[in-house]
């Protein structure tokens, strides 16, 4: 993966605001799917998902590795961050890029046999709009006209999560026949097309509707992948997916299938890795970060990925609001020596952040306004710490909460030590022991921490960085962070179809948010992995996950 690839290969504006994916369709470069050619099932590294596999209501990355596998969207990304088309057969744009014609190809089918129509793509969006699930993606839906949040019983709209989502089926989604449908935007957003390979446009086959709960269990998809049959997925311990022989898109697989086992630690999966029992692994652990490539040779991996980490406090916390917490919050911030903890740590394979996206996405900037408060400078911690407990005193002890089958105690424990060290204050990681339990209590807004949070990028650009989680009442908001001027330039930014001047207003609107600080950047990660002796064509994507349907046993 090439930095100079990354996002530039995805976004093309013509002066008119025109942007069409076409080509790459069925068969991709020529070729539709067919045998496997290099037999054998896959064994990969992966974690149990939060919510039951439901794309509209899947936000992390445990769950969102076999969404991607098991169903086919609109467009998919290649390993550059290009996009290419799948189900669709083209996408075509009005004038100014406020409504778009979208037209699928006519041989795509789940795996119950069903056509994949234009209703299927409909329905399935208006249901991640609504407020029937819980609201993990319907922020991705809100640009289409119709999607409105009604009020809460307070008057204040969107105050209530009950009611938080479109009420209604979107105006914005019509039928046109059983291939074609056209969506309308509430106003232009030129890089509408891009999103599209994202779980949450995933189609749901007719049957999904009967049950939705019912079949996040047992999904049915249309994609290179399918769940392997009953007990396939055993929860907490592994789910396997079988190549799916009907898929006839542009990923064409060349294996048998995969095995994502649900490790408890990323130490038992590097064990397995170098004793041949697991195929690929894409988290090495930080105990082997100083030794893995030598341990692995030509098999390693360690290149960039759009992945941002940081930690965010909520503004509901004590001593964390108005003026005293952005006092608080950039003390804490320059209390944090990045670059000791990245390279001690991480023996460098993480770089320090400079803003709140990712260098390998085309407009990052490492000049923003305000980025100082990013840099460690413990004499003005200090000061703005004392400035603060001048209008409160400090009490209790500062704790970041992480999920413990992460692999992330050991920079938590950092950073607790650099601030506590720098402060004076006594601050600790919080330890949760999986991912799901962690992330039920920031879902429900019920941790009373500071909490790990990061990204791992959906599609490749800025925005996808900045608008599901700072807008206000986005899906990934765990924070609950609101300011109208960030929010105002979001909207600026992606209705325009001059992509430079897109970012600038983006980067702009960043500079809002190192004033802010509604989560702390602390770094950009690589995605470190391996293989095993056992496979070939292994290649790791943009976003740091293996391209899986292109793996070869030996």
């Amino acid at each position: 993966m090439k930095h100079s690839r990354i996002g530039r290969g995805i976004v093309a504006l013509a002066a008119a605001g025109t942007l069409v994916l076409a080509g790459c369709s069925a068969g991709g470069d020529g070729e539709e799917g067919g045998e496997a050619t290099g037999g054998g099932i896959i064994t990969v590294n992966g974690s149990e998902p939060q919510n039951p596999l439901i794309p509209t209501n899947t936000n992390e990355v445990g769950g969102g590795k076999i969404l991607d596998s098991i169903f086919a969207g609109l467009v998919y990304y290649d390993a550059e961050g290009a996009a290419h088309n799948d189900v669709a057969e083209s996408i075509e744009p009005n004038e100014d890029s406020s409504e778009f014609t979208i037209t699928l190809r006519d041989d795509a089918v789940f795996t119950d046999g069903t056509s994949v129509k234009a209703e299927n793509f409909v329905k399935a969006w208006n249901q991640g709009a609504s407020n029937e699930l819980q609201h993990l993606s319907n922020y991705f839906f809100e640009d289409i006209e119709g999607f409105e949040i009604s009020d809460g019983p307070d008057g204040e709209a969107g105050t209530d999560d009950d009611i938080y989502g479109a009420v209604e089926d979107m105006s914005g989604l019509t039928v046109v026949d059983d291939y074609t449908f056209t969506v309308k935007l509430k106003q232009p957003a030129s890089d509408f097309p891009i999103r599209l390979g994202y779980s949450a446009f995933y189609p749901l086959p007719d049957v999904a509707f009967e049950d939705i709960d019912a079949f996040g269990q047992n999904p049915i998809g249309n994609g290179p992948y399918m769940i392997a049959g009953e007990g396939a997925w055993q929860h907490d311990v592994e789910i396997e997916l079988a190549k799916n022989e009907d898929y006839n898109g542009p990923r064409e697989v060349m294996n048998d299938g995969l095995k994502i086992i649900f490790y408890a630690s990323q130490d038992a999966a590097y064990a397995d890795l170098q004793g041949g029992n697991l195929d690929v692994l894409d988290a090495i652990p930080d105990s082997q970060l100083a030794n893995f490539e030598s341990d692995l040779g030509d098999r390693a991996v360690n290149q960039p990925a759009a992945i941002f980490q940081s930690y965010t406090i909520p503004s509901r916390l004590a001593h964390f609001d108005g003026e005293e917490g952005e006092l608080r919050r950039a003390a804490l911030s320059m209390a944090i020596d990045r670059t000791e903890i990245t390279d001690v740590i991480f023996d460098g394979t993480r770089t320090p952040a400079s803003d709140f996206t990712s260098p390998v996405i085309d407009g990052w900037s490492d000049s923003l306004a305000g980025a100082e408060v990013l840099e460690f400078n413990p004499e003005e911690a200090q000061a703005k710490w004392a400035e603060a407990d001048a209008i409160s005193p400090w009490e209790g002890t500062f704790e970041i909460a992480y999920n413990a089958d992460g692999g992330h105690q050991a920079w938590v424990d950092a950073v607790a030590n650099s601030i506590k060290n720098t402060l004076g204050i006594d601050a600790v990681g919080h330890p949760y022991p999986t991912f799901a339990e962690a992330r039920t209590e920031i879902t429900n807004r019920t941790i009373q921490t500071a909490f790990r949070t990061g990204w791992q990028a959906d599609y490749p650009g800025l925005f996808n960085f900045l608008g599901p989680l700072y807008a206000t009442n986005a899906g990934s908001n765990d924070g609950d962070y609101s300011n109208p001027e960030f929010d105002a330039l979001l909207s600026e930014g992606s209705q325009e179809t001059d992509i430079e001047a897109a970012n600038a207003l983006f980067q702009e609107a960043q500079e809002i948010l190192l004033k802010d600080l509604p989560a702390t950047p602390l770094w950009y990660s690589n995605v470190t992995g391996g293989f095993g002796e056992s496979v070939e064509n292994v290649q790791f994507g943009w976003n740091s996950v293996p391209v899986y349907h292109e793996i070869t046993k030996n």
